[in-house]
């Protein structure tokens, strides 16, 4: 029991918990194995991103949740999705992309892939570059750059940085 007066702010679980707008429930979608307390760690890879809709429960919710939305269209003209390319949700995105392609052919796909500014501060490169996931994230980008481009009417990356964020 709390003490009488004290309000008991709710516990945030979820990057979606700290926005100022509530958002629809069927608008998120919650990968359960790369949550904060997840068995899997980060989604660094295109390759692990991608194997997520691979798992027909996945993309069997992907798909009700993306037909709750659609049927409430009066005129559905097409879809813009936002994809990170430099980690595993490049992966993501590409199967998504596909998916939309596949099940809406003659509706537009605009895709905006996103990528983090590197920065220098105080003399740290921000985040921290190692050779390893440097060559990761060039991987991550290409990959999703080819895969996107192939399934949407319009790729069209965006950073704040000359080089897609890349060094």
């Amino acid at each position: 029991s709390s003490p009488a007066g004290s309000q008991d702010t709710p516990s945030t679980r979820l990057w979606s918990d700290y926005l100022s707008v509530n958002l629809h429930p069927k608008s998120l979608q919650v990968i359960r194995q790369y949550l904060h307390d997840g068995d899997c760690g980060c989604l660094e890879g295109f390759g692990q991103g991608e194997s997520l809709l691979q798992d027909p429960a996945c993309v069997e919710e992907l798909e009700d949740r993306l037909h709750f939305f659609v049927e409430e269209c009066d005129y559905l003209q097409g879809f813009q999705v936002l994809c990170d390319l430099h980690n595993g949700f490049s992966g993501v995105g590409a199967k998504v992309t596909e998916l939309l392609h596949d099940e809406y052919a003659r509706k537009g796909i605009l895709t905006w892939g996103l990528t983090p500014v590197l920065s220098a501060v105080g003399g740290w490169i921000f985040p921290p570059q190692d050779p390893q996931k440097s060559f990761c994230r060039l991987m991550n980008t290409a990959l999703g750059i080819a895969h996107l481009s192939r399934h949407s009417s319009l790729l069209c990356p965006l950073s704040l940085h000359g080089s897609l964020g890349l060094k």
